[in-house]
């Protein structure tokens, strides 16, 4: 893995991020954001690619949207 400071930075936003969602499922009980909060957190440790690591956190995101809307 690179040790660059821009994937080290975008790593904790997506991670943190990740952890909301882990809390926020945990506390509510809710399967989606619990699934969602896990990805968020652990997927980063694989991707150095910026690009690819913005793409695949808005993926996520698009999904625990749309599963949200159709009431998951």
């Amino acid at each position: 893995m690179d040790l660059d400071g821009n994937a080290l930075l975008l790593s904790l936003v997506v991670s943190s991020i990740g952890l909301v969602c882990l809390a926020y499922g945990k506390r509510q009980g809710r399967v989606p954001q619990i699934v969602a909060g896990l990805t968020l957190m652990i997927f980063p440790y694989f991707v150095s690619n910026l690009l690819v690591m913005a793409l695949v956190a808005v993926a996520v995101l698009a999904v625990l949207t749309a599963a949200l809307r159709v009431g998951a």
